[in-house]
């Protein structure tokens, strides 16, 4: 029989100590739920009574499958777990399951908390057994707890027993600084499980300081921890926590994980992980790692060409799993690198039908190559990749046409005779024979000038006759500009990112010695893509 491995999801508490995190109500409970549908078991919401959103958070909470998890701290030294006001908070939260922090390392005991051992032992058991006395489940985070076994290993490990003998259910042991390698991590484990320590009621808890906290997570596991701690993307202060979008792939679908193991995420709920994974990233309003393991844009892309007609074979020459199994997608970006085996399976995946001896590949290649010693980059805009290859091909609609646009930025002062900066832009377009003029200035809700760009954008997207509607679910998620080259006559590349309410997301290029023409490019390219999906034009 598989054991049962438990995680225990602190997006929500540790995740949110990332510099320039700060969840909402609503954002919390949005990923609580995702959470709970991918088959989390513990889900920790934070600090009851830390900050208001937390506060907000628990006098709401998120009704869920997974055990709701309030966190807090063992008792002060001096007083009792019944009279302590921060303890009572977190007990307040009204929540089956509670976390409490404490210290399992001597040094941090006498010189940070400046009480003795004995105390910090007491305070640990007398928390705890507080929380089991009200019928709560109890966890234990053992924080610096691999220093402190270092340090002086029979402390350590007293701290682990006082809390499993005060009724805990799990403790985790937390590598607090994230500087214990994974050997160091499974040989701690395996001499602290010796020493009478169940490890079915032990956790891992690793931070990322030294790029190893997703190995030291899984070092854990084969020592003999059966709880997993982590967040999503591997949120967390400074470098990040164990990446449960990377664990949990692995537990899954890695020997000797797969046959040994099971958890509460499912092979059937998997192919979620990736959707979850762009959801975080959008709720913080920023750009998904494209290199990231699994759910990365990037995950499965292959480039050479070499690479690709191995693949077109058997899929498994240059991938360790089907991308399918996270929710994730193959990709083949076209470069000046990309042979025909590259070009045709990309053109397929765009649903293009190209010939194998069609002599338009050799000139999309041709074409690729020249735009690219230009400036232009093809290998992460594959929107515009396919509607320069649909334009070769002869096979692209002229939907619209662009007759003309003007851009102007004003700097003068406003009513409250402060300086501000106005962008308005004016595009006139011809649309089934109909010319159609627009005028957009920039701001945002509170009057800011979101720059020209922007201006720009909402112009364009302003009045397309019928078109219209088609569009209305578009929005820019991202824009990257990079100089290719220097001096008063560089060229520059502008990537942008587009997003619409399907959930599909596509990139588009455009290049120009002019930083507002190579904009304009990419987003005229962003809206013939969208256009494109929408009439199914491109077979």
């Amino acid at each position: 029989m598989a054991e049962r491995l438990y995680l225990f999801d602190t997006t929500l508490r540790d995740g949110q100590q990332t510099q320039g995190v700060q969840f909402s109500t609503t954002e919390k409970h949005a990923i609580a739920r995702a959470l709970d549908e991918l088959g989390i078991d513990y889900i920790e919401g934070g600090w009851p009574g830390a900050n208001p959103t937390d506060s907000e958070f628990f006098e709401n909470p998120p009704q869920t499958r997974a055990k709701f998890t309030a966190f807090g701290m063992t008792k002060r030294a001096g007083r009792s777990a019944e009279n302590d006001d921060v303890l009572a908070a977190v007990m307040n939260a009204g929540t089956r399951t509670v976390c409490l922090v404490g210290k399992s390392h001597d040094y941090h005991v006498t010189e940070a908390l400046g009480v003795s051992l004995e105390e910090n032992l007491e305070s640990i058991r007398a928390s705890v057994a507080h929380i089991v006395a009200d019928g709560r489940e109890a966890i234990f985070d053992a924080e610096h707890f691999f220093d402190g076994f270092k340090a002086n290993p029979e402390y350590a490990t007293a701290c682990i027993k006082t809390a499993l003998d005060a009724g805990a259910r799990w403790v985790a042991l937390c590598d607090t600084n994230g500087g214990t390698l994974p050997q160091e991590i499974s040989d701690i484990v395996s001499d602290l499980i010796s020493r009478g320590v169940p490890g079915d009621q032990l956790g891992i808890h690793t931070h990322n300081d030294t790029e190893n906290a997703v190995a030291g997570t899984l070092a854990a596991v084969l020592a003999g921890v059966r709880q997993i701690q982590g967040t999503l993307n591997g949120l967390g202060e400074r470098c990040g926590n164990a990446s449960l979008t990377s664990v949990i792939p692995i537990l899954l679908l890695k020997e000797p994980f797969a046959s040994q193991f099971e958890t509460g995420v499912s092979l059937d709920s998997l192919p979620s992980l990736t959707r979850i994974s762009r959801q975080l990233d959008d709720i913080l309003n920023r750009v998904p790692q494209r290199n990231r393991p699994f759910t990365g844009a990037s995950a499965f892309a292959h480039k050479a060409g070499l690479h690709v007609s191995a693949l077109l074979k058997d899929p498994s020459t240059y991938e360790h799993i089907d991308p399918a199994v996270v929710g994730n997608d193959r990709v083949i970006p076209m470069s000046n690198q990309a042979g025909q085996s590259n070009l045709r399976k990309r053109l397929a995946d765009a649903g293009i039908d190209v010939p194998k001896n069609d002599a338009a590949l050799g000139r999309i290649l041709e074409e690729i190559k020249a735009r690219e010693a230009a400036g232009y980059a093809y290998d992460t805009a594959q929107a515009s990749f396919e509607l320069m290859a649909l334009d070769e091909l002869g096979r692209l609609p002229e939907f619209f046409e662009v007759k003309r646009y003007r851009v102007t930025v004003e700097r003068r002062k406003n009513k409250y005779d402060e300086m501000v900066s106005i962008s308005e832009a004016v595009v006139v377009v011809k649309v089934d024979g109909d010319k159609k003029l627009s005028v957009s200035e920039s701001h945002d809700e509170t009057g800011n000038d979101r720059g020209p760009v922007n201006a720009l954008s909402k112009a364009l997207s302003k009045d397309l006759g019928r078109y219209q509607d088609c569009i209305a679910d578009m929005r820019l998620v991202d824009f990257k500009v990079r100089i290719t080259d220097g001096g008063t006559e560089a060229v520059t590349r502008v990537i942008i990112d587009s997003e619409d309410g399907q959930g599909r997301r596509w990139s588009t290029v455009g290049v120009s010695a002019n930083i507002v023409d190579a904009s304009f490019e990419a987003l005229l390219d962003s809206i013939k893509w969208k256009l494109l999906q929408e009439s199914g034009a491109n077979a």
